[in-house]
């Protein structure tokens, strides 16, 4: 569903149900694992399919909320993080999820930023050649790697793991 605020009034009731939709979905289960994936605004039926297609595959509670006139959706995986099957088919639908918004013409964040958990599927979406211009530039600006050593780049054969 798309609503589109009529009135300042409309628009603060719109987000103050937007900002409780985080605490509301921990009541099904303890664990949620909150991402942001951004596609063209052309792509955003298209996203949603394949979301519908993960959640269904992987058999996972996903709840996908966030801003559509940017593009920018945020799939929340619900699970619980005790349940060491369960957060295994989490990880396999958020991989596939990155892969989606990627193949889509989009990118794995929109706004929040890559970070260690991403980190592994950079190459997804800027190629080995990409990460090694971005290497090469941070080499440059921080020749002695003090600056966030091991955070940025993704390490040989790092695995995106939610388990513990």
């Amino acid at each position: 569903m798309v609503k589109i605020a009529d009135s300042g009034e409309e628009s603060s009731q719109l987000w103050k149900a937007r900002k409780l939709l985080s605490p509301a979905i921990t009541r099904i289960k303890p664990t949620k694992i909150s991402e942001d994936a951004t596609v063209p605004l052309s792509q955003i039926p298209v996203m949603f399919k394949r979301l519908k297609e993960i959640r269904e595959k992987y058999n996972v509670s996903l709840v996908v909320c966030g801003h559509a006139g940017d593009g920018n959706l945020h799939p929340n995986i619900v699970a619980d993080i005790r349940n060491q099957e369960e957060m295994e088919r989490a990880e396999k639908a958020v991989e596939e999820i990155f892969r989606a918004a990627v193949e889509l013409g989009g990118t794995l964040s929109g706004e929040h930023g890559i970070g260690t958990m991403k980190a592994p599927f950079m190459e997804l979406e800027v190629g080995k050649e990409g990460i090694e211009l971005m290497k090469s530039i941070k080499r440059a600006w921080d020749p002695n790697n003090i600056l966030n050593p091991a955070k940025i780049f993704p390490e040989p054969d790092q695995k995106f793991l939610l388990r513990h």
